[in-house]
């Protein structure tokens, strides 16, 4: 459950392309610039949206030469401007210059990551060095650069407002942390190391989709699938008729097709088989491996670090997040690991008796914690996960999450069938406020695909800003990857897929109820450790018990789930919790490792993640929830010595949610408090200073602690538990 860090305006913040480069795409220039490009030419549909009927791949990079023409030129009059430098001809100037190439290449980057193919991965590989190249080009500009010196300098003379002196903060440290105080052979170096990591963990990304796409688990013999569900065998005939083999069953590496089968099938062979090539990933000496990339990725990151001035990566990440330290961040990790991993090896010691029962030496494997964790919940708690599925349809989780909206804020959600799409799964919403307003445009695309990264994320092809007084209403999309229909059932979603999709939609919200007045303050557009609260914080209306009799129908019968199964539910919220919080933990520790390194890092990755987890007391039955490898969050996304942001707002979410907890669950007043003071802010303020605003005080960690079940009764944290 991610998100998609589009902050497209500082990822393509400026793009150029090589002599070479133009020339290779020469013969498509004429044809596919000015009104024959649609990418170029004004976009005359509903809401402004992408043309994706009309966009075909040979558009996008003579839209982005010119794109990037204009954009230069912008970059040159705001430099070259002979009037003295103020807030409004430097920084607001910059903020609002780019917008044809942040346009053009939203479009290119969120189809490259949901319905990506060849032409447009080869097209990525072409342009990641020369994004980053101009990219450097601003950031380096001396210039460009005392201008804004100089506006940070006077900031007092020209008596901003909060949001001015925001933005003005962001820009002003956005070229101190990308170079702009090197000297000339530093400052060389630097572009050379940020090309080297646009190419590396583009490379990465590609690797892992490529091993997640050429596995296939096909089964001939119908008793190979004894313990599966329906459900899941009706899924698998789907997924071999799509491939021509029809008669069998095939499984893939995607979630919704490995994690069941993991869950429920007997054949513990099989179940070894299937999770060697999940967990060995970017790991089998081919073509796509991925440890070679990973220690390139890890030096250049902390030898750029380094010349900026920082120990190690991590601590150049950190100076700008909520945590501020990687010593904080491990503090944090620290007291939650203790109570965690006691409770992850009493649930190993529970599989382990079963794994006895059944004759099975050797200890308790990873391939067998969820399959046996099925059989505890079922024997504990009378409570199978296929006996909820049926009320969880996704239309009726999608129906539940718009009446949640609803209740608190007064949102509207309308489908609006006549805005073009990217792909015939993906649909189109226009969302409203209680007086009818406009708020945005939101996608919602559900099922893998070959084409399509795993995971789930929200992104934008447009965020919100304020022009000459108007609010320009954004463009969101949240992607998942879902079980899909099959020609009997409509999408039935486990729980955790229930509470992912309204994850996502807590990220949209941050997005769609945006209300500033400079982009690159809008939005998600903040700290990793504190994006993920408006995210976690939806989680918890999921699992409510009034909540889930709003939404939870039987998608045959239209029954509410019968308050027996919610109590199962509510009794077995703390289940396998030590196991959730263990895998994830140690992959934020993995991460934490790779990046605090102030040496470079000279051995495999494989026995240096294995001394990673050893070092923290991981048990052998539990890996990360990510291993190096395969780990996109870190080196192909915007986690790096970040994935802790999880458990950090987690923190921050479950301490919020106690505000409604203690009036009601639906308060329009705290709601409105929530939406004003967070939702709405952007990265207008502080963090902290926003959360304390909204909560009063600072987010106390117990909460978190209590859901999870990892405080023992009566002990606070400290106590010497």
């Amino acid at each position: 459950m991610a998100l998609l860090y589009t902050q497209i305006k500082k990822t393509i913040l400026l793009l150029t392309f090589t002599s070479i480069l133009m020339s290779c795409h020469q013969e498509n220039k004429t044809e596919a610039i000015g009104d024959d490009n649609p990418l170029l030419a004004t976009w005359d549909t509903p809401y402004g949206a992408p043309p994706f009927n009309l966009i075909e791949n040979r558009h996008y990079l003579p839209a982005i030469e010119e794109a990037i023409r204009i954009h230069k030129a912008e970059i040159e009059s705001i430099t070259h401007n002979t009037e003295a430098p103020d807030f409004n001809n430097t920084i607001a100037a910059l903020d609002a210059s780019g917008s044809v190439l942040t346009r053009v290449y939203a479009v290119f980057a969120n189809l490259n990551t949901a319905e990506t193919n060849a032409d447009l991965q080869l097209i990525a590989q072409q342009i990641a060095p020369e994004i980053t190249k101009h990219n450097d080009d601003i950031y380096l500009n001396q210039k460009l650069f005392d201008r804004v010196k100089r506006v940070w300098d006077k900031q007092l003379e020209y008596k901003l407002n909060i949001e001015q002196t925001k933005l003005l903060e962001v820009k002003y440290k956005a070229f101190l942390r990308n170079g702009a105080g090197l000297n000339a052979n530093q400052k060389e170096r630097l572009r050379k190391i940020n090309g080297d990591l646009a190419v590396i963990a583009l490379k990465f990304g590609d690797n892992v989709l490529a091993e997640t796409n050429e596995y296939a688990l096909e089964i001939t013999d119908k008793k190979s699938l004894a313990g599966l569900p329906q459900d899941a065998i009706a899924a698998a005939a789907e997924e071999a008729k799509a491939r021509d083999k029809e008669g069998s069953w095939v499984f893939t590496l995607q979630n919704a097709s490995v994690i069941p089968f993991l869950q429920y099938a007997r054949d513990r062979k099989l179940r070894e088989e299937i999770w060697e090539a999940y967990q060995s990933r970017g790991n089998n000496g081919n073509a796509h491996d991925n440890r070679i990339n990973i220690v390139q990725l890890v030096n250049l990151r902390m030898e750029r670090a380094q010349l900026l001035g920082y120990k190690s990566h991590a601590d150049y990440v950190l100076a700008e997040r909520m945590a501020k330290t990687p010593e904080t961040v491990f503090k944090l990790m620290d007291e939650i690991w203790k109570p965690a991993l006691e409770k992850a090896k009493q649930e190993e010691a529970d599989i382990a008796r079963l794994l006895k029962a059944d004759t099975i030496d050797g200890g308790v494997q990873p391939y067998d914690w969820r399959y046996y964790t099925e059989k505890i919940r079922q024997e504990r708690y009378n409570l199978d996960e296929q006996e909820l599925k049926p009320y969880f349809s996704l239309d009726g989780v999608r129906n539940g999450i718009f009446l949640v909206c609803d209740r608190l804020y007064g949102l509207k959600f309308k489908q609006f069938k006549d805005v073009p799409v990217y792909h015939k799964d993906v649909t189109a919403w226009e969302v409203t406020d209680g007086d009818g307003k406009l708020l945005g445009l939101l996608y919602m695309d559900f099922f893998p695909r070959a084409g399509k990264k795993g995971g789930a994320w929200m992104t934008s092809f447009r965020k919100q800003k304020t022009v000459d007084g108007k609010r320009t209403a954004p463009i969101i999309s949240i992607v998942c990857n879902f079980t899909k229909p099959t020609a009997t059932t409509p999408s039935l979603l486990t729980f955790d897929e229930a509470s992912t999709f309204f994850h996502e939609f807590g990220h949209a919200l941050h997005g769609l109820l945006s209300n500033v007045t400079y982009e690159s303050l809008s939005g998600t557009s903040v700290p990793t450790d504190f994006v993920e609260l408006p995210s976690q914080i939806m989680e918890n209306w999921a699992a409510d018990p009034q909540v889930l009799k709003l939404y939870a129908k039987h998608y045959k019968t239209g029954e509410t789930i019968p308050d027996t199964l919610i109590e199962k539910m509510q009794a077995a919220a703390t289940f396998d919790q030590g196991f959730a919080t263990v895998e994830y933990l140690a992959a934020a520790y993995l991460d934490m490792d790779y990046h605090s390194l102030q040496q470079p890092l000279t051995q495999n990755v494989m026995p240096y993640e294995e001394a990673g987890m050893e070092k923290i007391g991981l048990i052998k039955s539990i890996i990360p929830r990510y291993r190096s490898t395969y780990y996109n969050h870190i080196f192909s996304g915007g986690y790096s010595a970040g994935y802790y942001s999880y458990i950090w707002s987690a923190v921050l979410d479950t301490d919020a949610f106690e505000a409604f907890k203690q009036t009601s669950i639906f308060n329009r007043q705290v709601a409105a408090s929530l939406r004003t003071k967070i939702l709405e802010r952007g990265f207008t303020a502080d963090p902290a200073t926003m959360y304390k605003s909204f909560r009063g005080s600072d987010p106390d960690i117990m909460p978190l602690l209590r859901k999870r079940g990892l405080l023992k009764e009566g002990v606070r944290l400290g106590d010497g538990e």
